[in-house]
């Protein structure tokens, strides 16, 4: 006879190593039986991811707003299709489109700030704040809703968010139009002052969510042994698999098996960059894929671990950087991402810049499948998250942010039902999005940035 106690894993319980701390997934036995906790580790807390991806969106010109090729022309929970949004119809029960908001604080607010949105609007997407023109370390804006959310609900993680990008200008020094290149390499702010930064090589990511504070020399001699980091662990595994039960021990070893296939998908892309061969990228850290996709799955992948081990419960995510003239060969659109964007208000360009937004968001439900395949407590992990995309900027050709893309993904525990779409007035502020979110993950604000109000979601 079995008999059913309240003796339980913890959920912070680490395998650990040289250097190395392995956070675990939410397993059966980190849930007490019979007792009112189950309840409650059962669901857990809400993670929350905030894409973005620069540029803004062709549905956003008067031709793209009567084409509909952001917003479906339908509200409410019947809405149908837009071209942009269509590669995401498998997950129409966990997304929330708000059509029609403003990022007032983007724009100019003097003569002197006129043409440097490309570099001001990053600064603004989580901060709905305007920041002060400097190219100086004096530098002020917000603290973004990751940040918020973080200082409230992220500090008893092992990492309280994490900070992500694919493509970086330069964390130090002037860009342009008198901005600090800071404004335009991150989107989290962790308050006014206080810019965090991301980090774009996958293999420093991987690190940064498995060390321990093993100093970079550890590190560097556990790769250098060619030896991974489940290796180290390997004792404390074999000790834990022994008190586990039969789906648990199943769990563990998916789970383990997930951690060395990206460890070794960065080890692949480590020792490409380092044969010599010709580098699409060549001033790009070691562990940086020259292909765009595989660099953007890694990244996607590292967050889906990170939220299913609970090492944090927020993350976000810079897709790309503004003025970036990269081109996507998987896109079907061979101009460059920037000179795209600025399409002269030509119905033949504007189609052409819809075609690779739609690019951009078909690479979304990677992700969202990562999370919906992923077992949380009583449901999935994208039943438990709120994941945010959308651009800083509406109509990229002449740099204005007024009908921003934006949209929600995810149930955040109960807190959004999807399958909605909401058109706002004109004029209402992008903050008022942020503004509910906040309320919806238990962060108590009365306004956000340029807020008045909130948003029936």
């Amino acid at each position: 006879m079995q008999y059913i106690t309240k003796k339980h894993l913890s959920r912070r319980t680490m395998l650990r190593g040289m250097g190395v701390a392995l956070g675990l997934p939410l397993l059966d036995s980190m849930v007490p039986a019979q007792t009112p906790m189950r309840q409650t580790a059962a669901v857990g807390k809400t993670r929350l991811a905030c894409i973005e991806m620069v540029h803004g969106s062709a549905g956003a010109t008067g031709e793209g707003t009567n084409k509909h090729y952001w917003s479906p022309e339908k509200e409410g929970r019947d809405f149908d299709w837009s071209q942009t949004l269509e590669p995401l119809k498998d997950f129409r029960e966990y997304l929330t489109i708000v059509s029609d908001t403003d990022l007032h604080p983007a724009t100019a607010w003097s003569a002197a700030e006129e043409g440097a949105d490309h570099f001001r609007s990053s600064a603004v997407y989580l901060t709905a704040a305007h920041p002060k023109m400097t190219e100086g370390s004096d530098y002020y804006v917000g603290t973004s809703i990751d940040q918020l959310y973080a200082q409230t609900h992220g500090q008893d993680t092992p990492l309280p968010s994490i900070q992500l990008c694919i493509e970086m200008v330069d964390a130090s020094g002037a860009c342009d139009y008198g901005y600090a290149c800071v404004y335009a390499d991150t989107i989290s702010w962790a308050s006014p002052t206080q810019p965090l930064p991301m980090t774009l090589d996958p293999r420093m990511a991987f690190e940064n969510l498995y060390g321990e504070g093993g100093t970079p020399e550890e590190r560097a001699a556990r790769q250098k042994m060619n030896r991974s980091i489940l290796d180290w662990i390997s004792h404390d595994v074999a000790r834990l698999q022994k008190s586990l039960g039969a789906s648990d021990r199943r769990r563990m070893d998916t789970y383990l098996e997930d951690v060395r296939e990206i460890e070794r998908r960065i080890e692949r892309i480590e020792k490409y960059n380092a044969s010599g061969e010709a580098r699409a990228l060549p001033a790009a850290p070691l562990g940086v894929p020259d292909d765009y996709e595989e660099h953007l799955r890694l990244m996607f992948d590292l967050q889906a671990l990170a939220f299913m081990t609970d090492t944090t419960r927020i993350s976000a995510f810079k897709m790309s950087r503004d003025v970036s003239g990269r081109v996507w060969p998987n896109s079907g659109v061979k101009t460059p991402f920037h000179p795209c964007s600025h399409h002269g208000e030509n119905p033949t360009r504007i189609a052409e810049f819809a075609k690779l937004n739609r690019y951009h968001v078909s690479l979304l439900p990677y992700f969202l499948q990562k999370l919906k395949d992923t077992p949380d407590g009583d449901g999935n992990l994208l039943d438990h998250s709120m994941v945010l995309y959308g651009s800083p900027m509406g109509d990229s050709n002449v740099h204005n942010h007024k009908r921003v893309p934006i949209f929600l993904a995810g149930h955040a525990n109960g807190a959004l039902k999807g399958n909605l779409h909401v058109r706002c007035k004109d004029g209402t502020p992008m903050a008022n999005v942020y503004a509910t979110m906040l309320h919806k993950l238990g962060v108590n604000v009365e306004t956000f940035g340029d807020s008045n109000g909130e948003i029936a979601i």
